[in-house]
């Protein structure tokens, strides 16, 4: 396979700069065709990105000969039909998160990755975005020493910055994204801790609607511990004022601590008595070098950059944490 063709299929706002151009900006790679279900909206995506093709029909897509690899930005509710239709008709997968509403979905694509013998990568690109590369490489030098604690804290207001801005807000609808603010941002920041700290060995939470000013839940608690003793609390709360948000993620050891935002741009991070702040710019498609990734991994040259698998542990806690059965 000499170039990977990608179709994508829910070119929403995701698409638009965090993703989309990405697609035609590593090597060996190539979109050819855009879907969403409004032909007015993707044909004027096509039109602005220099898309050959679009459809307002998945199916089509899906059976495009041109096409050998599908990108799934849809809300979560369509991703489980999405993904088994593409695995079906052969082709490579990268589904975006959370990769479906809830972990009994996200085993059962894991069930057809396995059946159709295929490949399918989940959207947790942070691992690839070099601050997060950077943190990764603080803790393999030891520079906390031993990781004992982790503590994050996401409190945010009922209408969040960090969350774009739809006319629907389907975000805070469980039954297309699986539940509330938590299930759109938490699958970055629990991913992050997977990748980190490894396995977990137990986890359990609980969830509440404390403003009920949406469907959804808007404030969150878990922990987990991992196999290698590590613990992990997180609050996660939207219905603070503005003056009250906060992003902060602090991994404690016993010679020091590393802060950061997941969604900011800075490390903070003191060893005994070096204190050091580093400040990054992250990539103008944040999606792009997990993109790079991903064609390689499509074309056998690295290991996958995130299995389905990792998803099903991430969608068991989230699930845990949200007392879903």
């Amino acid at each position: 396979m000499e170039t990977i063709v990608w179709g994508i299929i829910g070119c929403g706002d995701v698409t638009e700069k965090k993703s989309g151009p990405a697609f035609n900006k590593v090597p060996n790679s190539r979109l050819a065709a855009v879907m969403r279900r409004d032909a007015a909206k993707a044909e004027d995506y096509a039109r602005r990105h220099g898309v050959p093709k679009w459809y307002s029909d998945a199916g089509e897509l899906l059976d495009d000969p041109e096409i050998n690899a599908v990108y799934i930005a849809t809300p979560p509710s369509s991703h489980l039909p999405y993904a088994l239709e593409a695995l079906k008709k052969g082709h490579k997968v990268y589904v975006e998160k959370p990769v479906t509403l809830n972990a009994a979905e996200a085993e059962a694509i894991a069930d057809a990755v396995k059946s159709a013998n295929g490949k399918l990568v989940v959207a947790h690109y942070r691992r690839r975005v070099p601050l997060f590369l950077r943190i990764k490489q603080l803790l393999d030098e030891g520079v906390v020493g031993e990781v004992r604690t982790l503590q994050l804290r996401m409190w945010q207001s009922r209408k969040p910055a960090l969350v774009a801005k739809v006319a629907d807000n389907w975000r805070v609808n469980p039954e297309l994204s699986g539940g509330g603010y938590f299930h759109d941002l938490a699958p970055h920041q629990l991913d992050l801790m997977l990748y980190y700290f490894g396995e977990p060995e137990t986890y359990s939470g609980y969830s509440l609607n404390q403003a009920a000013a949406t469907p959804a839940d808007d404030h969150v608690c878990g922990t987990i511990l991992f196999k290698n003793n590590i613990v992990f609390n997180g609050s996660w709360c939207f219905n603070v004022g503005d003056e009250e948000q906060v992003d902060s993620i602090e991994i404690v050891g016993t010679r020091g601590r590393i802060t950061f935002a997941c969604f900011g741009n800075y490390i903070k991070w003191h060893s005994e008595r070096q204190h050091n702040t580093e400040e990054f710019v992250h990539p103008e498609h944040i999606q792009q070098p997990m993109i790079a990734d991903i064609v390689r991994y499509f074309k056998d040259e690295v290991p996958n950059p995130c299995t389905i698998d990792e998803a099903v542990t991430l969608m068991k806690i989230m699930d845990a944490f949200t007392g879903k059965p």
